[in-house]
C-alpha cells in the first residue's frame, strides 16, 4: 500500500562548506509522483538518500506513511532495510546469473510471503513492466531498456510505500530514454505508487511529475504542477533551468498586479508578466523561451517589433533561427519539417507578453 511522504526543514551538513541541503520542505501525497529537478550539486540525490535512510540528516524530519522515520533532534533514525521503501538507481544493478524472473523475485525472499502469493505477485509486476513473455531468459540476454524495466519490478513486486528514483533513464540512449520515460509514468500510476524521482532533465521532469520541486543549491526555489513551472517560473533561475534560452535587459515603466511595462532600448515599450515586485526605474531582466518567439507576425499587436534573420539551423522536424532585435541576439524556434524564413531578411517578431516573464536580475544565472 502506497503512503504519504512528509519532509520538513530538511537539513545535510557534510564537513565543510555550505550545506547540501538547506531547510529543504514537501510533501508527496500517497499516489503521486515528485520530481527533484535541479543542476549536479543542488542537493536532489541527497534529498533522496536521505530519505532512503542511506545518508544521516543533520536537522529536520521524515515522515512515511505517518510514521517519522529521520529526526535527529528526537534521536530518531530508522535504518533503511525498516523504511519499506523501492529503490531505482541509474545502473541496472541487476543479478547477471539469473533469470528475469529470478531477479524479481529476490526481494520477496527475505519477506514474509507464502509461495503461492509469491508467484501471484510476480506475474503481476512482470505483467505491469510488460515483460511476462521475457520472464524465464537470461536477464543478460536483454536490452538496456529491459533490464531497467527489470530494476523496476524488482522495487514494485513487493508493493512499498515509497518508491525513489534516482535518474534511472539517464544511462540509456536518447531515444529509449524518451520512449521509457512515458512508460514509467504509466506504470508507477497502474501500481498506484508514491514516487519520488530525481532528474537534471527538464523534460523528464514534464513528463514523469506531478509536482515538480526545482532546487538550487540545497533549497527549493519552486515547486508546482509541471505547466506552473515550465509557464510561470518564479525565478529568474528557474526560467533558464527549464529552456528559456533568450534574456533581454529593459528598464520598469510601470507595473500592475503580475504585469509590468518595460522601455526596450532601440525597440519601445514591452510588456511582461512578473512574479517580482519590480519599480519603475528598476532594470529587469525578461527572459522569453525560443519556441514563443513569432516571426513574421502582423504589426500592431503588443510587443510586435522588427528584426532581421541572421542564422537558420534546419533540425528536421523544427528549423532554430537566429535573430538580432535591438541589437540582442535571439534564438527563435519554429516546428515544420521546411525551413519558412529566409537568412538576412528583415521581418516582424512578436513576443507574447503572457510569454514574456521579467525578474530582477541575477548575475549568477547566464543565458548562453
Amino acid at each position: 500500500m502506497s503512503a504519504a511522504l512528509e519532509v520538513s526543514g530538511l537539513r545535510k551538513q557534510f564537513n565543510t562548506g555550505r550545506p547540501a541541503i538547506d531547510g529543504v520542505s514537501f510533501d508527496v501525497p500517497a499516489g503521486e509522483i515528485v520530481v527533484l529537478l535541479g543542476p549536479s550539486g543542488c542537493g536532489k540525490t541527497t534529498t533522496l538518500r536521505c530519505v532512503a535512510g542511506l545518508e544521516h540528516p543533520t536537522a529536520g524530519l521524515i515522515g512515511i506513511g505517518g510514521r517519522t522515520v529521520s529526526a535527529p533532534a528526537e534521536g530518531i533514525l530508522v535504518p533503511p532495510r525498516l523504511r519499506d521503501i523501492g529503490m531505482v538507481f541509474q545502473s541496472y544493478a541487476v543479478w547477471p546469473h539469473m533469470t528475469v524472473r529470478q531477479n524479481v523475485a529476490y526481494p520477496l525472499k527475505h519477506r514474509r510471503t507464502v509461495n503461492g502469493n509469491a508467484q501471484a505477485m510476480i506475474a503481476e509486476t512482470l505483467e505491469l513492466v510488460g515483460l511476462s513473455e521475457f520472464a524465464d531468459r537470461p536477464v543478460i540476454a536483454l536490452s538496456g531498456g529491459q533490464m531497467q524495466r527489470v530494476a523496476l519490478a524488482r522495487s514494485l513486486v513487493y508493493r512499498p510505500h515509497l518508491l525513489l528514483l534516482d535518474e534511472p533513464l539517464s544511462n540509456l540512449d536518447a531515444k529509449l530514454r524518451e520512449r521509457l520515460r512515458d512508460e514509467l509514468r504509466r506504470i508507477l500510476k497502474a501500481a498506484g505508487m508514491t514516487g519520488l524521482y530525481v532528474t537534471h532533465d527538464q523534460a523528464e521532469a514534464v513528463v514523469l511529475g506531478d509536482r515538480i520541486a526545482v532546487m538550487r543549491d540545497g533549497r527549493i526555489l519552486q515547486m508546482g504542477a509541471p505547466g506552473e513551472i515550465y509557464n510561470r517560473p518564479s525565478e529568474l533561475f528557474v526560467a533558464n533551468f527549464t529552456g528559456a534560452t533568450n534574456a533581454v535587459d529593459a528598464r520598469v515603466v510601470a507595473r500592475e498586479g503580475q504585469t509590468a511595462m518595460l522601455e526596450l532600448d532601440g525597440a519601445g515599450r514591452l510588456q511582461a508578466w512578473t512574479p517580482h515586485d519590480l519599480q519603475p526605474g528598476e532594470t529587469a531582466r525578461v527572459a522569453i523561451r525560443a519556441e514563443n518567439i513569432m516571426i513574421g507576425a502582423a504589426g500592431g499587436g503588443a510587443n510586435t517589433y522588427g528584426a532581421r534573420v541572421v542564422g537558420r539551423r534546419y533540425q528536421g522536424v523544427q528549423t532554430v533561427y537566429d535573430i538580432v532585435l535591438a541589437g540582442n541576439r535571439l534564438e527563435a524556434l519554429e516546428l515544420g519539417t521546411a525551413a519558412r524564413h529566409a537568412l538576412d531578411v528583415d521581418t516582424q517578431v512578436a513576443l507574447p507578453p503572457q510569454s514574456c516573464w521579467a525578474y530582477r536580475n541575477d548575475p549568477t544565472v547566464r543565458f548562453e
